[in-house]
């Protein structure tokens, strides 16, 4: 052998006696058969196969597995991001003519799909109060194929009952599907509910660290999964192997993460309710939350995400006290390690019940920092926005 061939072709070592605890990061555009009857025959792997890179290596695998275990669902497709893992539900199970029916509090870039991307393609959409329920049967009729749920609503954190909705639509042969980011598969599993697709944004809580990009869809059936494949293969869709690496660590400490920040994001949420500025506290452990009841039944706890609506008083000064916090970061996306506070609206987005409050909404996501610094920067905040209170809490 040459050396010109030595410096391409890596030479076999021994892996006895070797043992670690990580995944190991399995980067590849091209799979290498064994023969060319491999390569041949290679379409017959199916998806749970390796045949080509973009979709995807032993590190994808065990991620996908992983999931899987955590949704108690029968086979996991990880995607480049959470709003990739709705769309391409949309893009499975939607043809022209037929309709998908969206919360009012989704995510707003879920009805900027339906309505600038599946539109002008033949497929409708309608949208539905979040505290619809089983009366959500009124709405399914022959076109509607899928029923999408976002709960809570990232922003306005309204609570759906899921159970009546998925039964309510299976009833009429309909698919349901669940963006379940805020929750994570450890305070509720969609598909032990009876929901088809659960889609998790893993940049969020499973990433942890707010330096990737991932998302994914788990399933019931596999029939559903083949299905996701087919879409995600013809789209070229796939995902970086070094992303599954850095969600595969955060997953190892999603558990002591979500409970530390669940108690801190509940202890905040009821200290800030009646504080001057403060107009409501849209948190799923108190009472007046909208959906409370669903919450308290059906989930295993709260994680670091809820929002507080501000006192339309507090509108001149917002900008500057939002700038002038020390701990909180500003900025989209949640689940990270740094605190993140983000003023958000919401009011001309609603299209079946109006939003009534005027006043800015606050999200809040808690992260790792020592609370008490979290808490003095929301005094401060709360005290430049009331700059004639001289003591807030």
């Amino acid at each position: 052998m040459k050396d010109l061939t030595r410096v391409v072709h890596h030479p076999e070592v021994s892996h006895e006696g070797f043992a670690s605890l990580s995944v190991p990061t399995y980067r590849a555009s091209t799979i290498v058969f064994e023969d060319a009857a491999a390569y041949t025959n290679r379409k017959y792997r199916g998806p749970d196969g390796y045949t080509y890179g973009l979709h995807g290596t032993p590190t994808t695998k065990t991620l996908e597995a992983q999931l899987t275990e955590l949704e108690q669902g029968v086979r996991t497709v990880i995607v480049p991001s959470g709003q990739a893992g709705i769309t391409v539900v949309l893009l499975t199970v939607l043809r022209p003519g037929d309709k998908v029916l969206i919360p009012d509090n989704a995510y707003p870039p879920v009805r900027g799909f339906c309505v600038n991307f599946l539109a002008p393609r033949g497929i409708g959409h309608a949208v539905y109060d979040p505290a619809i329920g089983g009366g959500i049967a009124d709405l399914i009729d022959e076109t509607v194929k899928l029923v999408w749920v976002e709960s809570p609503g990232s922003t306005t954190m309204e609570f759906c009952d899921i159970p009546a909705i998925v039964a309510a639509a299976k009833a009429k042969g309909v698919l349901t599907g669940c963006d379940n980011t805020w929750a994570t598969p450890l305070l509720f599993k969609p598909i032990v509910h009876g929901v088809d697709f659960s889609m998790e944004a893993l940049t969020k809580y499973v990433g942890g660290h707010s330096d990737i990009l991932l998302g994914s869809i788990t399933v019931n059936e596999v029939p559903l999964h083949r299905a996701l494949k087919d879409t995600t293969r013809m789209l070229g869709m796939g995902v970086s192997p070094d992303d599954c690496d850095r969600a595969l660590r955060g997953i190892e400490t999603m558990g002591v993460r979500l409970a530390h920040m669940g108690r801190v994001s509940t202890d905040f949420a009821r200290r800030l309710v009646g504080l001057p500025g403060v107009e409501r506290v849209l948190h799923p452990a108190l009472p007046a939350c909208p959906g409370h009841e669903y919450w308290k039944r059906d989930f295993a706890g709260c994680s670091g995400v809820f929002s507080v609506v501000l006192n339309p008083e507090t509108e001149p000064q917002l900008e500057d006290a939002l700038s002038a916090m020390k701990t909180f970061a500003i900025g989209a996306s949640w689940g990270g390690t740094r605190s993140l506070v983000a003023p958000m609206s919401v009011k001309s987005e609603r299209v079946v019940n109006a939003w009534s409050e005027e006043g800015t909404i606050l999200r809040i996501s808690v992260g790792l920092e020592d609370p008490a610094d979290l808490w003095e920067d929301l005094e401060k905040l709360f005290r430049d926005l009331m700059p004639g209170v001289s003591k807030v809490a």
